[in-house]
């Protein structure tokens, strides 16, 4: 039955570097976990095969290649040697249990890669709050005027301040635009698992419809074996137990998925949106100046970057799970019989209940076409007399031909023997064989059936038709067909897309927070450069001023002389 909460791993996604390396979910930390299992662990195993006591696990060969051929196992290790990580919980010794998402270790080891980011975050958050620490104190306890001006300086962090801020910018849209995509990838993904269960699901119902439906069939009062009748009961019983969990399990989960697909994007569209005005802002502000606003701005991109940083470690994560579980759904369609982590997933339908469910489909379609031939040869194609009554009803005219039965007694299949008519065309055959009838039921023209035993008869080829028809569904529920088919369509025409627009989300969110990280270190540069700048600006202004002062009053006291030694001394 289906789990959605592989659905959840193929919605989340994300990979790519920011001062570390990530290679097949590994960072420059060591990454493992110890199985789950006991045993000892035979790495010397042959074809890629590791030995854990009893049992085989699939191993990636030497080459590296993840989608070799394994061999058939009671259970199989997915993706061994791209989940063979440290892990934390286990004194960071090798985790080996491939993958299980079941499993706490290999948590713990996959969330062990995203390790750096959660350490930068810390970092950044620590670090750069005791710098803010330190220049509130000095600006409120040794606040002095600044007593040099550097041109330099001040262009060096406006350039960088436009570079930071332009890939500030570059990094929202490129979040914005992979979120989009991203969302309708898994969006995507989403509907084809959850019709994928539904049509199962449809298939299993109509299967049950068609078993009820036998029961009931009878042609001129021939019913089927009564031991036939309480066999339908039973697996009819077993076949809606799976198809309602099949069903209750989509209907409950997929509404949770989607709500958790458009939380995911609102949560980034809005992450895009607030870094975009807050880039945008802080850098008006420090051109203008203006101290207040860009203190409280630098505050509050301080606490969003490390926000952001730990989103990127978060993605990483959940891009790592999706990449080992696409990884594993493509080994576990090379040995789908096998026990495997990814029957928590998509499991193959219970194998006795579908061995179950074909045999007695195919013994029920086997049966009524055993009570349609004994209808044809002991009643339709005898002539009696009238007084064999109520096999008489004046039947007359050529032989009908028999039904082919598909199977063999022993349910094996069957090749049509010449003059039987097969389930595809008995009933137009038939047609021509029916006659008019009185009152009475009886035949007043040539014919071997009455058109009520005609349409009894159709009935019954009906439903073997039908359930002869869902013969091969039954088939791959049993050989795990439908579930191979289903996770190679997904790796191959989902898993790309996933991966491809998640490493968006993730070089987005790097982007993002290296360019505001830096954008809030130049605002409080350049601020402090253009002060500087404006009070050595204002300074020169003063003496300029006071220059200009003095001499205006120097001027003053001229004329004032020169006005008082006029009138003193008036010429003649």
């Amino acid at each position: 039955m289906f789990s959605y909460r592989s659905l959840l791993l193929f919605t989340l996604l994300t990979t790519s570097t920011l001062c570390f390396s990530f290679s097949h979910g590994e960072t420059h930390f060591p990454t493992t976990q110890t199985p789950p299992f006991s045993g000892e662990i035979n790495e010397g195993g042959h074809d890629g095969v590791v030995y854990l006591g009893t049992k085989r696990f699939l191993a990636e060969g030497p080459g590296g290649d993840e989608s070799e051929s394994p061999l058939n196992s009671s259970y199989l290790v997915l993706a061994a040697k791209r989940t063979n990580r440290r892990d934390p919980l286990n004194g960071f010794k090798k985790y080996t249990g491939g993958y299980n998402i079941t499993e706490r270790h290999y948590w713990a080891s996959v969330g062990f890669t995203a390790a750096p980011f959660f350490i930068i975050a810390a970092i950044w958050f620590f670090l750069f709050g005791l710098c803010l620490s330190l220049i509130c104190l000095c600006y409120c306890c040794c606040r002095r005027e600044p007593y040099g001006y550097s041109k330099t300086a001040y262009a060096l962090s406006l350039i960088f301040l436009i570079l930071f801020t332009v890939a500030a910018i570059v990094g929202c849209v490129v979040l914005y635009t992979g979120q989009q995509k991203f969302h309708d990838s898994t969006t995507t993904t989403l509907d084809y698992v959850v019709n994928q269960a539904e049509t199962t699901v449809e298939k299993l119902n109509n299967v049950s419809e068609y078993l009820s439906a036998a029961k009931q069939v009878g042609v001129d009062r021939v019913f089927l074996p009564s031991n036939v009748g309480t066999d339908i009961d039973e697996i009819q019983s077993k076949i809606n137990s799976s198809a309602t969990t099949l069903r209750v399990r989509t209907s409950d989960n997929s509404g949770n998925i989607k709500d958790l697909l458009d939380s995911v994007r609102r949560a980034l569209i809005v992450i895009a949106a607030v870094m975009l005005v807050l880039t945008f802002l802080g850098f008006l502000f420090s051109i203008f100046g203006m101290q207040f606003l860009v203190y409280i701005l630098v505050i509050i991109g301080w606490i969003l970057v490390t926000g952001t940083f730990i989103l990127c470690g978060i993605f990483l994560l959940l891009h790592n799970v999706t990449a080992d579980t696409c990884i594993s759904m493509d080994q576990w369609v090379q040995n789908p019989t096998a026990h495997t982590a990814l029957d928590n997933i998509l499991p193959c339908m219970d194998n006795a209940t579908a061995q179950e469910t074909l045999l007695r489909s195919k013994e029920v379609t086997s049966q009524l076409v055993n009570v349609v031939n004994q209808v044809i040869t002991n009643v339709s194609n005898i002539n009696f007399a009238p007084n064999f009554t109520p096999l008489f009803y004046n039947q007359s005219g050529p032989l009908m031909p028999t039904l082919c039965n598909p199977y063999n007694p022993d349910l094996t299949n069957r090749v049509c023997a010449s003059g039987e008519v097969d389930l595809n065309n008995a009933t137009e055959v038939w047609r021509n064989y029916v006659c008019q009838v009185s009152a009475n039921d009886i035949c007043t023209t040539t014919g071997r059936l009455t058109p009520s035993i005609y349409n009894q008869m159709t009935a019954g080829v009906n439903v073997s038709y039908g359930l002869y028809h869902y013969g091969p569904f039954l088939v791959d529920l049993q050989d795990c067909t439908f579930a191979r088919q289903t996770f190679t369509d997904i790796y191959l025409y989902h898993c790309p897309g996933l991966q491809r627009y998640s490493e968006w989300i993730y070089v987005g969110l790097v982007m993002v927070s290296v360019a505001v990280m830096l954008s809030l270190v130049f605002w409080i540069i350049h601020y402090n450069t253009g002060r500087s700048h404006r009070v050595l600006g204002k300074r020169r202004r003063r003496v300029i001023g006071d220059h200009h002062h003095r001499h205006w009053q120097r001027h003053q006291r001229k004329d004032s002389f020169d006005s008082g030694h006029l009138l003193r001394y008036p010429e003649a």
